[in-house]
């Protein structure tokens, strides 16, 4: 009986050794049926041995051992340690700063704008600005426009047109200040505006200067227009001020979004052709030294409408009465850089010389301005750095032919959009982000 007993329990052992060999023989079997062909992949799917192997799993093998997927999971894993410890390594280098106590680099912003080929580096000013922030702007740049102490309105005399019949160019004392700055600091001057639908007296545009009388007529208005652009060179001249200027904006902002010429009674009453007569008086008077410009914002939406524009404006003889387009650049944090990139490549096309006139970079859209957090101001300082490095790029491929670029105010403080931080030193002066990416400090700019 013992006997009979021993000998079963040796059967089931045999037994259950077989089963157990049998089963791990299937194993093995399905292992090698479920592990990718590398040759066959890259003769079906033309992958190369440059791909990621977890890449070639989940095309070609529909299913990977649990294996497989747990040595894949395990290397994606170290891998993304590997980069996150990188990210942490650079993001510790960058914060060990504060922005706002960091020194201002040497040479000024426009040191570095000069060794990239641009040959205006500006702001605007007004007499606040030159009484307080006098040595900073010396520092950082070698051209001024005035925000608007030239513009129709400060340098047209009501009084003095009516006892003349003529319009009269008079520069008032607060305009003299800025121009004497501009001379005793060697600074160059962008002229802002001649003929603008803003900030224009419309008393010019009627009879006797009155505006309880009729608009005058075509013809007059072309002889009044004349002779103010005339006057005003001429003014330049005899104070000793034209020398100091390279540039001036002849026309501004005469173009809508949609390719429409902007209604004024410059055009009401002179018709389309406004704009044409404008750059034929001001090439007749303005020196050569003197470039002639069309200034424009929103430049990027209306780009190919100016470029129209650009090309009519030329004599009987086929040439130019302009030199240059002026792109003010009121751009915002979110605004595409290849878009405006794009607009910048269209105006070099026309073989006119290009400066962004008027730049600031506002928080946000303008349908919605972000609050000055820190996040927002690096988001700020990293645009103004890819703006400015891909503007230099492509000068120097040929692409753009930008020479100049003016930041419209030296800060938040005393910008027209100071509710939005659009500049390169805050409401205390302090530097930014902004002004590092401007710059061309990477490391600071809020990467």
């Amino acid at each position: 009986m013992k006997r009979n007993f021993k000998l079963l329990i040796l059967v089931v052992t045999m037994l259950s050794f077989l089963i157990v060999i049998a089963g791990c023989s299937k194993k093995n079997e399905q292992t090698l049926k479920d592990t990718p062909n590398n040759n066959s992949v890259e003769a079906e799917d033309g992958k190369d041995d440059s791909k990621d192997e977890d890449e070639n799993i989940d095309v070609n093998s529909g299913e990977a051992t649990d294996d497989g997927d747990e040595t894949g999971e395990e290397a994606k894993e170290a891998e993304e340690v590997e980069e996150v410890e990188e990210v942490e390594e650079v993001e510790e280098v960058y914060e060990e700063y504060i922005v706002s106590e960091l020194p201002l680099i040497e040479g000024g912003i426009k040191g570095v704008y000069d060794s990239h080929g641009l040959v205006n580096t500006g702001t605007c000013i007004n007499g606040f600005v030159i009484r307080t922030f006098s040595d900073n702007i010396i520092e950082n740049y070698n051209s001024v426009t005035m925000e608007n102490d030239m513009k129709p309105e400060a340098i047209l005399n009501h009084e003095k047109s009516k006892a003349a019949n003529d319009l009269i160019v008079d520069y008032p004392a607060r305009t003299i200040e800025l121009l004497e700055w501009a001379k005793e600091n060697n600074m160059q001057v962008r002229g802002h505006t001649l003929v603008w639908h803003s900030q224009t007296p419309q008393w010019i545009f009627h009879e006797d200067f009155d505006q309880s009388k009729p608009l005058v007529d075509r013809d007059t208005m072309l002889a009044r227009m004349e002779s103010y652009i005339k006057q005003n060179f001429e003014l330049l001249e005899e104070l000793g001020y034209l020398d100091m200027f390279f540039a001036y904006d002849v026309v501004n902002e005469a173009v809508e979004d949609n390719g429409a010429l902007r209604y004024s009674n410059w055009r009401k009453i002179i018709g389309d052709d406004y704009i044409w007569y404008a750059f034929y008086f001001a090439d007749k008077y303005a020196p050569e030294h003197v470039k002639l410009y069309y200034n424009d914002y929103n430049e990027q939406f209306k780009t190919q409408h100016v470029v129209n524009l650009a090309k009519t404006l030329v004599d009987e003889d086929g040439r130019s009465l302009i030199d240059g387009i002026g792109c003010q650049g009121h751009l915002y944090t979110k605004d595409s850089i290849d878009k405006y990139m794009n607009t910048l490549e269209a105006f070099s096309a026309t073989g006119l010389d290009v400066q962004i006139t008027e730049i600031d970079v506002s928080l946000g859209t303008w349908q919605n301005i972000l609050q000055p957090t820190d996040e927002n101001l690096r988001e700020q300082g990293r645009y103004y750095y890819e703006l400015v490095s891909r503007i230099f790029e492509s000068n120097e491929a040929g692409k753009t032919n930008v020479s100049g670029i003016t930041f419209w105010g030296v800060s938040d403080g005393v910008s027209w959009r100071r509710d939005r931080s659009p500049l390169l030193f805050d409401l205390n002066f302090k530097p930014k982000y902004a002004y590092f990416g401007a710059v061309q400090d990477k490391a600071h700019s809020g990467y």
